[in-house]
């Protein structure tokens, strides 16, 4: 028994023994407990289901949810054909990624294309911009009178009336969407290309092989892991996708997995919704498993040497400065227009009406009209917007610290403790939560807290149920680059530090830290930014006192105040871009570096 206390001690001695143990407590209880807690809820008869199931009571439990779900009258539009309808535009999203980031990739990467720099910084903007901006700045240019109530700047400009099928619906959630996630095939494929040994491709040229049959025998085939890999984040973020669905389906009622789950979790119907909440988990832990299975595989393809100095560009020709100019105009259009949409449409007094006498500043300044919004005022002179912009900015500031400090422990222990099954453990719980969609990892966290836990009181409607829920679903990001970090370090150093009688928080705050700044500082900015556009993650988590600037907007926007909501949507833009602009001036890393000319 002795013997055994005194290896407990010492086991305890270690620092990187007692954040494991500490680190992996803790996740256990927020990452696997909240699974147990939704799946009894789909058996649980709730409070507001006690008139729709007769003769039952609050608690009892029931297969009710499950039959209403699969196998009722309601299931077709309840369930299967939003499941339908995210599959189709899941698919389709996919494509148009593939197809757009990858043929920018080849002509950045493959021809004598001009203004690469400028065509490769553009191509990263409308990812680092929330993905429901581009939502907002698609209604504001093409919304019709027939469903968005005025005219968008396109029938203003050219006089031609916008087709419902353009406005609202499939067809633009998949083109917005897939403008967000061009840049992970645009990143993923290029970074490919740029590394692939040129040599290959060389020797074919010399061989006197066709353009199509080089890129048929070796370019496709070199490049094919990051396509599907490509393929896999995007159907899986395009599934978990809310706020673009919401804007330009909800007009058509044209309904998707997500929409459903925020429409039956603020019904009459919770446990119907925690049920979609659980079949998107499913979803999503398989298809980023098999990501993570084919991420594993890809050491597989040896061809990839990193020599690609020696690479003969396919010369464009006398269409150069023609196809230089377009691709740049086009990526300027969507980067910048939507910008300019949203600062347009925000001076508008009337939605519509394009004559100068309609220009105002009183969604900005203004003291508000009882004609106009129910005489709500500018935004600059709103106090809800600037509680909401205070609350936006303390949540993602603690969301930022917690994520970013726990994701540097976890890399210290995992990369101290590498190999042991504990270690491996850890590393997996911290990656857990990138793999469930954001809207049902909210949903997961209304079951496990809205009533009382234990010791834990029901968290519901406080602040730090935003400030739990967040910090745990950005920890991959932290925990990512705090692996990356301590694991580039050479255990020699910090063993010095020990010889000498260095206290490990000094080693951490002295040595490490300082040393390894970069990587951590991006740990931090992530989570930061992340959380400051986040929308779908906390949707069904805040009430009134804890509104942040995303759920204001989205409220706005339902109300139909389109000017404010485009006045909110610069300002958060703004914030993002500010910080995102700080960072890669503080770390001198941006994403593209590694793909632009």
């Amino acid at each position: 028994m002795a013997k055994l206390l005194n290896r407990i001690v010492a086991f305890f001695q270690k620092p990187e023994n007692v954040i494991l143990v500490m680190l992996l407590l803790a996740l256990v209880y927020l990452t696997i407990v909240p699974l147990f807690s939704i799946a009894f809820d789909t058996f649980t008869v709730h409070s507001s289901e006690v008139r729709r199931i007769r003769g039952s009571s609050a608690g009892d439990f029931t297969f009710y949810h499950w039959n209403y779900v699969f196998n009722s009258r309601s299931s077709k539009n309840l369930f299967y054909k939003p499941l339908l309808n995210t599959t189709l535009v899941a698919l389709a999203v996919c494509g148009f990624s593939l197809l757009t980031g990858g043929f920018f990739a080849w002509m950045v990467t493959r021809t004598n294309l001009k203004y690469k720099k400028a065509i490769s910084t553009l191509m990263l903007f409308p990812y680092i911009m929330p993905s429901w901006t581009l939502a907002m700045a698609w209604i504001n240019f093409f919304k019709n009178s027939s469903i968005g109530g005025a005219p968008g700047l396109f029938s203003a400009l050219t006089g031609i009336t916008t087709p419902d099928w353009v406005a609202y619906g499939f067809f633009p959630i998949v083109m917005t969407l897939g403008m967000h996630y061009a840049p992970f095939a645009f990143i993923l494929i290029g970074g490919i290309l740029r590394n692939m040994d040129a040599n290959l491709e060389e020797a074919a040229v010399i061989l006197k092989a066709s353009r199509m049959r080089i890129m048929r025998k070796i370019t496709f085939p070199i490049v094919m892991p990051a396509v599907l890999s490509t393929f896999l984040l995007v159907f899986s973020s395009s599934m978990s996708a809310f706020a673009v669905p919401a804007f330009l389906g909800g007009p058509v009622r044209f309904q998707v997995l997500t929409t459903q789950l925020f429409r039956t979790l603020n019904g009459v119907n919770p446990g119907a919704g925690y049920i979609i909440a659980s079949v998107m988990i499913i979803i999503g832990t398989l298809i980023l498993t098999i990501n993570q299975i084919i991420i594993g595989r890809r050491k597989g393809f040896t061809t990839v040497t990193g020599k690609s100095s020696n690479i003969s560009l396919v010369n464009l020709g006398k269409l150069r400065t023609f196809i230089s100019a377009l691709m740049l105009l086009t990526l300027i259009g969507i980067s910048i227009i939507p910008l300019m949409t949203f600062a347009f449409q925000s001076f508008l007094v009337e939605p519509g009406n394009y004559s100068l006498s309609n220009f105002s500043t009183i969604f900005w300044v203004g003291e508000g009209r009882p004609d106009i919004a129910s005489g709500e005022p500018g935004i600059l002179k709103n106090k809800y917007i600037y509680k909401g912009l205070v609350n936006s900015f303390t949540l993602s500031l603690t969301v930022a610290f917690i994520a970013g400090t726990v994701g540097m422990l976890v890399g210290y222990a995992v990369a101290k403790k590498r190999g042991t099954k504990a270690s491996n453990m850890l590393d997996r719980l911290a990656f857990f939560p990138y793999l469930i969609p954001s809207m049902a990892f909210g949903a997961i966290y209304l079951s496990m807290f809205s009533v009382r836990r234990g010791i834990i009181p029901a968290l519901y409607g406080t602040f730090a149920i935003l400030v739990v829920v967040g910090s745990v679903k950005y920890l991959p990001f932290a925990s990512r680059a705090g692996i990356n970090a301590i694991l580039q370090l050479g255990r020699e150093i910090e063993e010095a530090a020990i010889i000498f009688g260095v206290k490990w928080w000094k080693r951490m705050l002295r040595i490490i830290i300082p040393i390894q700044k970069p990587t951590f500082i991006s740990g931090y900015s992530l989570p930061f930014i992340s959380s400051m556009r986040e929308l779908s993650l906390y949707i069904l988590l805040v009430t009134p006192s804890t509104s942040l600037l995303t759920t204001m907007l989205f409220q706005y926007n339902e109300k139909g105040w389109d000017q404010y909501a485009n006045a909110i949507v610069l300002l958060i833009i703004s914030i993002v871009l500010i910080f995102n602009l700080l960072i890669n001036k503080i770390t001198g890393s941006s994403i593209d570096k590694g793909i632009g000319g």
